[in-house]
């Protein structure tokens, strides 16, 4: 289908075997944004390429929670979990918040235990054991929670499909909440509450909230039921000022790859504010470790800290996540930090020993991948398959489920499945349904990724059932791997001034993706390598201008190649354009994603 549309700059087999792609966008519509607020017309063009309109633009650029965050008692349920939580926290009930072992379950427990800490409480927090346990909530520990006091369960970013879990729970007399943003059914588990945007009789406006966003809802209708009632007058006590915790927040958001338009850009823009100020000890331990010597923003928190904050849950120490972002011990801080960089640098080893081993089995059977990637193997590790589906779908531009194989003490194979998926096509429901249809042990999940246990007789049932279910959306959707583009600048143009303006259309994630731009006619004057596998380079435009760059991760790519033996040859060059700042100076730099060699144009 993509053939139907001119390749931009004629690139149709980019180096990186890509099809570059103009983002389209309302010409009149970008003219206009740019001249009524005075921004360069290639910046009207990006905000218009993400649908920003002149009744938006000016919030868009300015996201504030005043003018965005909705009143709580809007979803179902949530005047019911608000004050079943203020009456445990009025009473001094013991209570236990059940999260998950991902970044938005990490987050979520973090800012509902410092919110029971700021009014005078505290709350227990447990993760599950991602190896032993799996996901969600399970009955055992729900009931070894009530048999040791617990008299409420708040589930965090799950427990929306834990049918039995939740009803053994009730059979047990054990209350719990439920906060949980993943695909609901029909039918609902017991629960004294049960607040999702995803449930189908909301009406879908906040459907994108990731589970750190319902809980910083909660806490804000928790806040006001303790207010209504008296407890802060009774108690002589300020009210905490829940702002402060928008960084976990925002970090929750960007690491759950939500979409940052609407309330969860007012969520990440104003929570970016409050991580620049390193409040949270472990977030700036973290930041410390990890080398985050700029002001932080969305892509610090996706791909520098959530990754660190994920890498306890994936390698079998569930809570450390948690634990670090609710602790305000700076000394237990730095500890925590410097356990997750290690697990980090496990989890690494691990996932590439997986991805090595899936990939000699797909490419094995090349020429007859279907609609879906799936691939199983003994051995790997639980925790990595999420980041190596995520490779694999990246590289096939396939929705993709990896399954790790394991055998039980009664000899059945059992397999955990991580998947996910592309643009168009709803992998969770298809995961959902396979569960109504028997097929899976347990299984949920939203429109871009989802997980599964699954027996080992039922795998080929259930490839061929999943692989039914998205072929008609795969079908639909564009499987040629693209590169979109915003526009092609001539090297000169691609200075700080422009930089600088279009930082000012961040935060940048799903939704409102970064500006990338191809620069057109650059010659190679300089490239060498850097760090492991990385090619730094200086391109030089027909004007005598230069501009540096760097391919992450290029070496052994025919991408990395090209630079490195291309010095003199005029390229396209497409990427990323951000403030390159050392020792002192402020520059230009060009994170390279792509290119093509301008001469064939």
């Amino acid at each position: 289908m993509t053939d139907t549309v001119p390749a931009f700059l004629n690139v149709a087999h980019s180096l990186s075997g890509k099809r570059w792609q103009a983002r389209p966008y309302d010409e009149r519509l970008a003219w206009g944004l740019a001249q009524g607020r005075g921004l360069p017309e290639i910046v009207g063009r990006v905000l218009a390429a993400r649908g920003v309109t002149e009744e938006v633009c000016d919030g868009f650029l300015n996201p504030t929670l005043k003018a965005l965050l909705p009143d709580p008692s809007r979803f179902k349920d949530m005047d019911a979990a608000a004050a079943r939580i203020a009456r445990a926290i009025q009473e001094g009930e013991p209570v236990a918040v059940f999260g998950d072992y991902d970044v938005d379950g990490a987050t979520s427990a973090a800012v509902m235990r410092r919110f029971f800490r700021a009014v005078g409480a505290d709350i227990r927090v447990y993760v599950p054991d991602r190896m032993k346990e799996g996901y969600g909530p399970n009955a055992p520990a729900l009931l070894r929670l009530k048999a040791e006091g617990v008299r409420l369960v708040v589930t965090v970013d799950c427990g929306v499909s834990a049918f039995a879990a939740l009803e053994a729970a009730a059979e047990a007399g054990l209350d719990v909440v439920v906060l949980d943003h993943h695909a609901a059914e029909p039918r609902l588990p017991p629960a004294v509450a049960l607040v999702n945007p995803n449930r189908l009789d909301e009406d879908g406006t906040y459907r994108t909230l990731c589970a750190a966003g319902v809980t910083f809802l909660t806490i804000v209708a928790i806040n006001r039921a303790l207010r209504a009632a008296g407890f802060y007058q009774a108690q002589g006590r300020a009210e905490p000022n829940l702002l402060d915790w928008l960084d976990l927040v925002a970090l929750g958001t960007v690491c759950d790859v939500v979409p940052l338009t609407g309330l969860n850009r007012a969520l990440v823009a104003q929570g970016l504010k409050v991580m620049a100020r390193r409040s949270n000890p472990g977030l700036a331990a973290l930041a410390d470790i990890a080398g985050v010597k700029d002001k932080p923003d969305a892509y610090h928190a996706g791909y520098v800290l959530g990754p660190r904050v994920n890498a306890g849950g994936r390698v079998g120490a569930s809570d450390l996540g948690a634990r670090l972002l609710s602790t305000d011990d700076p000394i237990e801080a730095m500890e925590l930090a410097q356990k997750l960089e290690a697990h980090n640098a496990e989890r690494r080893a691990v996932e590439q020993g997986v991805l090595d081993d899936a990939l000699a089995k797909l490419d094995k059977h090349a020429d007859e991948l279907a609609e879906l990637v799936f691939v199983a193997g003994e051995g790997w590790h639980p925790g990595v398959i999420g980041i190596v589906a995520s490779r694999l779908k990246e590289r096939y531009s396939r929705p993709t489920c990896v399954i790790a194989l394991e055998q039980g003490a009664d000899g059945k194979v059992i397999g955990k499945a991580s998947g996910r998926s592309v643009r168009g096509v709803d992998l969770g429901a298809a995961v959902i349904a396979a569960r109504q249809e028997g097929l899976l042990l347990a299984g949920g999940g939203h429109r871009m990724a989802a997980g599964f246990t699954v027996a080992g007789d039922k795998m080929a049932d259930l490839q061929a059932f999943l692989t039914g279910r998205v072929a008609e959306q795969v079908a639909a959707a564009p499987l040629v791997p693209t590169l979109e583009l915003d526009g092609a600048l001539a090297v000169g143009a691609a200075n700080s001034t422009l930089v600088g303006t279009l930082d000012k259309l961040g935060p940048f994630g799903t939704g409102n993706a970064e500006p990338r731009f191809a620069i057109t006619d650059a010659r190679v004057v300089r490239a060498d390598v850097v760090g492991a596998n990385h090619v730094r380079c200086i391109l030089q435009g027909n004007d005598g201008a230069r501009l540096k760059a760097i391919a992450f991760r290029a070496l052994d790519s025919d991408l990395g190649k090209a630079l490195l033996m291309g010095r003199g040859s005029p390229f396209h060059v497409a990427g990323i354009l951000r403030i390159d700042r050392w020792n002192g100076t402020e520059g230009v730099q060009l994170l390279i994603d792509d290119a093509a060699p301008a001469q064939t144009m």
